[in-house]
């Protein structure tokens, strides 16, 4: 506990200041700095800078998706994964192209000290270990922060990304201790000083599981997680040459719990803090404690368990699946119970953590709070679970605080733009009763919204915001106008009835050619790839490179559900340019149900299709809303 408060001192000012240095304040601050902008990051303790204190990876489903998308725009989380992972596995390949993604181990302890290095070497940005207690707020509008040994910082916008560290419980068993996570110190005041402010904060949880001793783990008795042959990366700028063999990836290993474990979390029961009462938090759907998943999914008699290296330089393995928050002797049963770990040694318990979240709704689109002018927030602290979520939210933050900053107009991505204006949308406009985590079912567009065109989506924004260099920029317009021309290409050549590509056709049970085809209307068919389409045809002048292969196979065998949902985005489009003005006065729109009444009164949207998307404002408020704002 602190028992006095420090004496407070002017300490300087700065035109953007980020408080916490997790992966969103990571990101916003680098954005902010990149911008031009003279840049303070603060935060409790200099070790856990983009410290990963759950599971030791990067992407997957969706979340992969914006690591890419953070990268297309200038951000760094791709390019300090690809300098730190242990293994890279693309997932789902047997399905469509819309729900790829990949996956990467990271080498925690490297990931932190590499991104740690890149803020210490960032020119605009200076790094420093403090707590911030308060914020120094002036008629409504956010002026700097006051730190716990009494620094008074001032700037002309404020990120807040504090994370599980505010007003954090640790809890495993009966045992319950103010902290941040991994046991770094919590953010009491803070917490406090917002809600003096009028924010309406809610509590969260979320948990992970114990950390085993690599050399005590039976790896015969488990299936061996090996990474991918083929390269891949997350950064545009990571070369297919950089790419670790597999012999030198580290792998993974699958394992199972069994009714053995189902029944001794059945038989405690009244010792997990969930089910006693002891916590209060709402944990995340998507990512249940080992003891939810019992309960639940009563029927299974088992659940997949992954072992995952934390680092080459440490004999930690992270047991994904496991997460709990049991108490330490029930874990170690539990642990004793898996096939492969009958006597394994664990490091550190897993356990749940109690945090607070400021109620997204009180949101603007651009993570501009709506009470405080200037004072912005991203990551954990808006409900999102997940470092990806984190990191992209960081990045939006960051640059609108720098826009901001400079005098510059707000940048806002829209849902059919990226996963990242996905995820600020559903946030903003519907807000979240539980640790809100990516999915890809979550984005209306994500045939637009892929893995593999994050760079043609979005690094022109990027490179318009300051923060992708015009090197960079060229290589991606070379690569479009490469793509642009192959596809023209393929549709001059023709191949005709009774060729060798004829006798392909007629082997993989399609009808002989009647008439001359296309060669992009034979890769269309889903049993040609690009390669094999070049033994029928003249290769191009250039070669393509592997990237933009699959760039001219992908868009031409979706071409028709890519142009679909083209369509539907301009029809969104025409919704979005109908903005409501920011001072109506709902109360006065006769007709509105009070529902969507009271729902549009308290998310305040900005733009029709934002309205459109409230749950309780039905059709015909829509029309009325429309029809009101039209004469108004």
């Amino acid at each position: 506990m602190e028992v006095s408060s420090a004496k407070q001192y002017e300490a300087g000012s700065y035109d953007v200041i980020v408080v916490g240095a997790g992966h969103a304040g990571s990101e916003a601050a680098l954005a902010a700095a990149r911008m031009g902008n003279r840049t303070l990051l603060v935060t409790i303790s200099l070790e856990m800078v983009a410290f990963m204190p759950c599971n030791p990876s990067l992407g997957g489903p969706a979340k992969g998706i914006v690591v890419r998308e953070i990268d297309a725009l200038g951000g760094q989380m791709g390019k300090n994964i690809d300098q730190t992972y242990v293994q890279m596995r693309m997932l789902n390949t047997g399905k469509g192209p819309a729900v790829r993604a990949l996956r990467a181990q990271a080498d925690k302890h490297a990931y932190h000290r590499q991104m740690k290095l890149t803020i210490e070497q960032e020119p605009n940005l200076t790094l420093r270990q403090a707590t911030v207690d308060d914020l120094i707020v002036e008629d409504g509008v956010c002026c700097g922060v006051i730190t716990n040994t009494g620094a008074r910082y001032r700037a002309k916008a404020v990120v807040l990304t504090v994370g599980t560290a505010a007003r954090g419980k640790i809890i495993i068993g009966e045992l319950q201790y103010e902290s941040g996570p991994n046991n770094s110190k919590a953010a009491v005041k803070l917490s406090e000083a917002l809600e003096r402010l009028g924010f309406e904060l809610e509590r969260f949880k979320t948990g992970t599981p114990p950390r085993v001793n690599g050399n005590t783990i039976d790896y015969a008795a488990t299936e061996e997680q090996p990474g991918d042959e083929t390269p891949h990366h997350f950064s545009f700028d990571t070369p297919d040459s950089a790419y670790l063999p597999v012999k030198d990836q580290l792998s993974c290993w699958l394992t199972y719990t069994n009714p053995a474990v189902h029944d001794l979390i059945r038989a405690n029961l009244d010792r997990a803090p969930m089910f006693s009462g002891l916590i209060e938090g709402v944990g995340p759907r998507y990512c249940p404690s080992i003891e939810d998943k019992v309960v639940r999914f009563a029927d299974k008699d088992r659940h997949q368990l992954f072992l995952e290296p934390e680092g080459r330089d440490t004999d930690e393995y992270y047991v994904d699946g496991l997460s709990t928050s049991f108490p330490e002797e029930i874990q170690q049963q539990l642990l004793h119970q898996i096939k492969g770990l009958e006597h394994v040694e664990m490091m550190r318990p897993g356990y749940a953590i109690e945090y607070d979240v400021v109620a997204p709704h009180q949101l603007h689109p651009t993570l501009e709070t709506k009470l405080i002018k200037n004072l912005y927030t991203a990551g954990q602290t808006n409900g999102t679970s997940g470092y990806e979520e984190a990191a992209g939210q960081g990045l939006i933050a960051g640059i609108n605080a720098g826009r901001r900053a400079l005098g510059l107009a707000p940048f806002v991505l829209k849902r059919s733009d990226a996963y990242i204006g996905v995820m600020i949308d559903d946030l903003v406009t519907k807000g979240t009763k539980e640790p809100y985590r990516l999915l890809t079912s979550r984005a209306e567009y994500r045939l637009i919204l892929r893995h593999d065109n994050a760079d043609l989506r979005l690094m022109a924004m990027g490179h318009a915001l300051g923060l992708v260099s015009d090197e960079r920029l060229a290589a991606m317009e070379a690569k479009k106008a490469t793509v642009a021309a192959e596809i023209k290409r393929l549709a001059t050549v023709r191949l005709k009835p009774g060729s060798a590509a004829d006798e392909f056709i007629q082997a993989h049970g399609d009808h002989a050619l009647k008439d001359s085809l296309t060669a992009a209307a034979l890769l269309k068919r889903p049993y040609v790839s690009y390669d094999q389409l070049l033994e029928f045809i003249p290769a191009p002048a250039t070669p393509l490179d592997r990237q933009a292969k699959e760039q001219v196979e992908i868009q031409l065998k979706y071409e028709g559900y890519i142009k679909k949902e083209e369509v539907k985005v301009n029809r969104l489009k025409r919704m979005e340019a109908k903005k409501i003005p920011a001072n109506i006065d709902y109360d006065q729109i006769d007709g509105l149900a009070t529902e969507g009444r009271q729902k549009l009164a308290k998310i305040r949207p900005e733009t029709l299709a934002q309205a459109s998307r409230i749950s309780g404002v039905n059709p015909a408020d829509l029309a009325i809303l429309s029809v009101y704002i039209q004469h108004h």
